[in-house]
């Protein structure tokens, strides 16, 4: 029997640094919520940090979506990764800019592998 993939850390972040001698992640910035002075408000810049693991090996697609109604979600990143075995621990760094909020509010956001869910969560955007 196949495990189903397995998120292990998801965080909106300002970026991710790579090192280039031992390969480790710095992540920079962790933030929770949004603020904007006036609406709708674009936000420049952000990552969309993802580690996954039993993924069986192969191609796979990851999927992330966001919307103010779980019914009517606009896929915001769709894009290929490679598992190499499910023991492996997949990072996925996914940037995001020019992410227009048109209102505060919450902002529910869906993580797929494969057409399949992995996690619903959401992002609170507020006015400063």
């Amino acid at each position: 029997m196949q495990s189903k993939p397995q998120v292990l850390v998801w965080l909106t972040c300002d970026g991710v640094h790579i090192d280039p001698a031992t390969g480790k992640h710095t992540i920079l910035g962790i933030f929770s919520n949004i603020c904007g002075r006036q609406f709708p408000f674009v936000h420049p810049y952000m990552v969309w940090f993802l580690t996954v693991s039993d993924v069986q090996p192969g191609k796979h697609k990851v999927r992330i979506s966001m919307g103010v109604d779980p019914a009517q979600m606009q896929p915001l990143i769709e894009r290929e990764f490679e598992s190499k075995s499910p023991l492996q621990r997949i990072n996925l760094i996914n940037e995001v800019r020019n992410l227009t909020f048109p209102a505060p509010g919450q902002y529910d956001l869906l993580i797929e592998i494969d057409d399949e869910v992995l996690l619903s969560t959401n992002i609170q955007v507020t006015s400063q």
